[in-house]
């Protein structure tokens, strides 16, 4: 008992001893082992010196490739995008950014549900549902502006994507767990909460081949049936 209540007392000392814009994480690993980390793994990357981590950073590397978008600083301009004007937006930024715009919707769908105002309990704002400290490493002034939410976000997707080499898992597990925690994995960590969002996305929305392993496609989209200029009936799902 004496123990079990220094080990408590050791805990809440750690968090409190932490500085005050410091969010601790709460994971559950399969295990069914509970560790606190420091949540962010989405917080600002500072400039490293010489090699460093943050040199080899997915954030960062999103945050060169662009800033906030242009036309959505002007307050009068700002307004509440429907989930036609989303989509749009996406096609946009998939063809921009070159990422299937199927799993740009699979990370909306399960990160916010399309709901551009969504907040979780950790903090996560938006669409993409980006951590404070993300958004503002991205550019991004108001986490609750549609487009400006899904330019950031779609720009982490894309990094990750170029770090992992177009590992899909990998990429959405940085992107749920932050990058350090796959690093020190090795790969998708023992969390379950990754894993059932990793598994979640990849199971819905993508194939995997006769062997198991899971290849970056979307799954199969309607064939519809279309007339082109010259009166010749053709079949796409595309």
């Amino acid at each position: 008992m004496r123990t079990a209540a220094a080990l408590s007392a050791s805990l809440l000392f750690s968090l409190a001893a932490a500085p005050a814009h410091a969010q601790i994480r709460k994971l559950v690993e399969e295990n069914g082992r509970i560790v606190f980390v420091n949540a962010d793994e989405n917080a600002p990357v500072r400039a490293a010196k010489g090699k460093g981590a943050a040199s080899n950073s997915a954030l960062a590397a999103a945050s060169r490739a662009g800033a906030a978008v242009p036309e959505e600083n002007d307050p009068h301009r700002y307004h509440v995008l429907s989930r036609a004007e989303i989509d749009k937006y996406v096609e946009e930024l998939a063809a921009k950014h070159n990422v299937d715009p199927e799993l740009i919707r699979a990370v909306i769908d399960a990160e916010s549900g399309y709901n551009p105002t969504a907040t979780s309990r950790k903090g996560a704002q938006g669409l993409m549902q980006l951590m404070p400290g993300t958004a503002q490493q991205l550019g991004v002034r108001d986490a609750y502006n549609a487009k400006q939410n899904l330019d950031a976000g779609v720009r982490y997707l894309r990094a990750l994507l170029d770090k992992y080499n177009g590992d899909l898992d990998k990429a959405l597990a940085a992107y749920n767990a932050g990058e350090g925690a796959v690093a020190r994995a090795g790969g998708v960590p023992n969390i379950r909460e990754t894993r059932n969002y990793v598994r979640r996305i990849t199971d819905q929305y993508y194939h995997s081949d006769a062997n198991g392993a899971r290849r970056w496609i979307p799954a199969p989209r309607t064939i519809r049936r279309e007339v082109d200029p010259s009166g010749k009936v053709v079949f796409t799902n595309e």
